[in-house]
């Protein structure tokens, strides 16, 4: 199973799920098993505020054990058995990838015994008892690896600039015909954690109280809030001062926001989409506010490098591309119906040796009436009588080799 983790600062995101990366630790077992992980004779609460910030996040297990509860969650989402083996999908910031991956990929494999990557790790979450095994940690860069999810962003732009808003840093990147360029990659702290935290200490000097990071999101968010219209004027206004700051920032990192379509994603991309005004000159702003973007983008990439990506028809003069090889065909009726939808089996199409070959056989099946499902036990045996006589009017077993589906199809 492939498992896409996005190991903020202030929060750790899934496909799935997003929860903030403060853990809580406790000897005897909390009050409620909600979010409590059990590992190691301990008992952790997670998604408890968040954490302090740590310049390496392999010096406590902190994040080991997030990780952990990610899976969990996960698992439970997708409904697969908690005795299973995982790879999982991480990220790092482009400045920091090269020197840092080792260390982080070992944390995640290793984290008690370096060097005994496959043995299973056993933990109970909200009382259910796991047994993981980790087969594989990949690191991927972060904010670009979200791209995967939609690349028809970078389809018709010959430059853009990246703008992920995380937590704790805002990490920059201009990509040149979809292709990053590592000389232009900075990564400046200037996240979520440091607006917030500046916005709750104005609204202290000004009129004495004291708000929650939960507030403070909520109203630069735009959502309703029972909080004095004075106090949410203040924490719109400092919003928008942080705005400012930040677009200063990136001028002077080099980047020229009125020339380059920026593309901003990350937890803070929804807050600073409240603030953004059109004197602010942007050439063209495209906001991703889904901040498990990342995880998402991780874990697409994991299934195409582990080639289980279906493949879709693009087109009678084109090739099939991958996007999904899981080979979940229930009988050639079925298949006739994902031909016709557009969606592919590939399989059934390696035998060919030519792509007009390809096309034609495409064609006739498009056009054939749908005929009755097929036991499971012959499916594979089936789908090759019922495809080859299809497009032939012939009836004969399947044939793995090119040259021998040659001869005895054109009978040479």
């Amino acid at each position: 199973m492939n498992i896409g983790i996005d190991h903020g600062y202030s929060a750790v995101k899934t496909r799935h799920f997003s929860f903030p990366a403060g853990i809580s630790a406790y000897s005897y077992e909390p009050y409620t098993l909600q979010n409590t992980l059990e590992y190691g004779g301990q008992y952790f609460v997670c998604g408890t505020g968040r954490q302090p910030i740590l310049r390496n996040k392999t010096e406590n297990r902190n994040y080991y054990l997030l990780t952990l509860a990610a899976i969990a969650k996960e698992i439970r989402q997708r409904g697969e058995k908690t005795e299973c083996s995982v790879t999982i999908g991480a990220g790092l910031p482009l400045t920091l990838f090269g020197r840092e991956k080792k260390a982080f990929r070992e944390y995640l494999l290793y984290p008690e015994k370096p060097g005994d990557s496959m043995s299973p790790v056993c933990f109970k979450f909200e009382g259910v008892p796991y047994r993981i095994t980790v087969q594989d940690v990949k690191l991927f860069p972060q904010g670009y690896s979200a791209l995967a999810v939609h690349p028809e962003l970078l389809r018709d732009e010959p430059s853009v600039l990246l703008m992920d808003i995380g937590g704790w840093t805002v990490d920059l990147m201009r990509l040149d015909k979809g292709i990053p360029d590592a000389s232009t990659c900075r990564s400046l702290e200037l996240g979520m954690i440091r607006c917030v935290d500046e916005i709750r200490e104005q609204v202290r000097r000004d009129t004495g109280l004291s708000l929650t990071d939960a507030q403070t999101e909520r109203i630069l968010s735009g959502k309703p809030c029972s909080l004095p219209e004075e106090t949410r004027a203040i924490v719109r206004r400092q919003g928008r001062l942080y705005t400012e700051r930040l677009f200063s920032a990136i001028t002077e990192a080099g980047f020229d926001c009125r020339a380059l379509p920026v593309i901003l994603m990350g937890g803070g991309a929804s807050l600073v989409k409240k603030s953004v005004e059109p004197q602010d000159g942007l050439c063209r702003a495209i906001y991703l506010t889904d901040d498990k973007l990342n995880a998402e983008g991780f874990e697409r990439i994991l299934e195409q490098m582990s080639g289980e990506v279906k493949k879709v028809w693009q087109g009678p003069n084109s090739h099939f591309g991958p996007i999904c090889r899981r080979r979940t065909i229930d009988g050639h009726g079925k298949f006739c119906r994902l031909f016709r939808s557009g969606k592919k089996a590939p399989f059934l199409f390696r035998p060919f040796s030519s792509v007009k070959m390809k096309i034609r056989f495409a064609k006739r099946v498009r056009r054939l009436p749908r005929p009755q499902t097929i036991k499971r036990k012959k499916l594979r045996v089936n789908r090759w009588k019922h495809s080859f006589a299809a497009y032939s009017g012939k009836s004969f077993p399947p044939f793995r080799h090119r040259q021998q589906t040659r001869q005895r199809f054109h009978g040479r």
